[in-house]
C-alpha cells in the first residue's frame, strides 16, 4: 500500500527538481564558504583552512564528475 503511494506521488518531475535542488545548494554552500574565506582573509587577516578545503571540495568534484560524465557518456 504505502509502495503504491510513492510510486503515485513520485515522478520523474520531482526526482528532477530533487536534482536540480541539491545541485543548487551544493553550489550555493561552496559559494558561501569561498566568500566567508575571503571576508575572513581579507578583514581579519586569517587564514580559515577549513573554509578554504569546502570550497576547493566542491570544484575538484563537480570538475571531476564533468569530466567523467563527458567520457563515459
Amino acid at each position: 500500500m504505502m509502495i503504491q503511494f510513492l510510486s503515485r506521488a513520485i515522478d520523474e518531475r520531482f526526482l528532477t527538481h530533487r536534482r536540480r535542488s541539491t545541485s543548487t545548494a551544493g553550489i550555493a554552500s561552496a559559494l558561501l564558504s569561498v566568500v566567508l574565506f575571503e571576508y575572513r582573509l581579507l578583514v581579519n587577516h586569517v587564514w580559515r583552512w577549513d573554509l578554504l578545503a569546502v570550497g576547493l571540495t566542491f570544484v575538484v568534484i563537480k570538475l571531476g564528475l564533468m569530466t567523467w560524465f563527458y567520457l563515459t557518456d
